[in-house]
């Protein structure tokens, strides 16, 4: 399913299991289903063909932010909404509003053959605006109660140049240990540009 938001200039394409995504007034929803999560436990092994989550990805072009308000229906621990980045089968990463476990949180995972987790900070209530920036092969997080003040959340590389270029860039959920959640995505923003400044809250 492809899917074209006035607010992006990229189409978006639906990946992963069926998540019944809509677009409509601005407002993006999408339902995760039961233990559907991506995540490769560094204790274990190669990710299980079974382990998905449903994801809405396009690719865009040399530098940018991409910006949206995510509030989730958390109903179970680690139910979330993310930000995702796919650079390949084994090297993506996500920024996520998790329930983690029975506070909403921003976490990140970085995946590079096996997943890494890191908590950031406690959200009060059930929203959060995320945002995802790239520049050459490094990408930024960052997250915002107000969506105008930023906490930076991390920087890190996800494969080389090229590949970092042609990464698939967009919206996920997820709801690892439950029985689904529903999650929507708002105040949806585009900017060609990376960050003036990563730690200073622009």
């Amino acid at each position: 399913m492809d899917v074209k938001l006035p607010e992006l200039p990229f189409p978006l394409r639906a990946y992963g299991p069926e998540a019944d995504w809509t677009h409509e007034d601005g407002v993006l929803t999408a339902w995760a289903g039961p233990r559907q999560d991506r995540f490769v436990p560094p204790t274990g092994h190669a990710l299980d063909p079974a382990s998905d989550a449903p994801r809405l990805l396009g690719a865009p072009e040399g530098d940018f932010q991409l910006l949206a308000r995510a509030k989730v229906g958390f109903a179970t621990a680690f139910d979330a909404g993310v930000l995702y980045v796919h650079v390949g089968e084994r090297e993506w990463a996500k920024l996520c509003l998790e329930l983690s476990p029975d506070r909403p949180t921003v976490c990140t995972v970085v995946t590079r053959g096996h997943s890494d987790d890191a908590n950031s900070f406690v959200v009060e209530g059930d929203s959060v605006w995320l945002r995802v920036s790239r520049t050459g092969k490094a990408f930024a997080f960052h997250a915002s109660t107000d969506g105008e003040q930023w906490t930076f959340v991390r920087i890190f590389a996800l494969g080389d140049e090229e590949q970092a270029g042609a990464a698939l860039v967009g919206f996920g959920a997820q709801s690892p240990v439950g029985e689904g959640c529903v999650v929507t995505f708002d105040r949806i923003e585009y900017r060609p540009s990376w960050p003036a400044g990563l730690r200073d809250g622009s």
